[in-house]
């Protein structure tokens, strides 16, 4: 009588282990995170995009966001898969998403993912591209003329008290 109790037990024990642990196994074929890195990125810059799940790891798996064209996933091992994108030369700054499309139709999206910084616009500044002026070498001419007065000044100054 014993026996049969303490089987009866195990046998319902190790049926809520069973039961708890099946919907476990099928998460972990579902897609279930979503890293870029690195996560601030410019137009034109590559980043790696990383995704949780065995599902991504099956042929035909891909990422995909508004400023980056569709691409395959491939398989790290364990339950990650993994590719390497190229953000658009036009991208425009802001937080973006990103969509991986998994094994059997299985999506997950996750929204502002990484972001796009904006290029500094550069150009000539304050330069000028015509060459100096008439203006600039009137100034630069007086600056030397100075130099060259201020320097005589101080030569025939030094001379003078040696000579006392």
């Amino acid at each position: 009588m014993r026996r049969s109790r303490a089987l009866a037990a195990g046998a319902a024990v190790a049926a809520v282990a069973v039961g708890l642990a099946a919907p476990t196994a099928t998460a972990w074929d579902n897609p279930s995170n979503i890293t870029a890195t690195p996560s601030v990125v410019a137009p034109g810059g590559r980043m790696t995009v990383t995704v949780d799940g065995s599902s991504c790891q099956r042929p035909g798996s891909t990422v995909e966001s508004p400023v980056f064209p569709r691409t395959r996933l491939t398989s790290l091992g364990g339950n990650t898969a993994r590719a390497t994108v190229t953000v658009d030369h036009n991208a425009h700054a802001g937080s973006y998403g990103i969509t991986a499309r998994c094994g059997d139709g299985k999506t997950l999206t996750r929204s502002d993912a990484f972001s796009v910084v904006g290029g500094v616009r550069g150009g000539i500044g304050g330069s000028s591209t015509s060459g100096a002026t008439a203006t600039d070498i009137a100034i630069g001419g007086g600056l030397v003329t100075l130099a060259v007065i201020g320097g005589g000044v101080f030569w025939m100054r030094r001379r003078s008290e040696s000579r006392a």
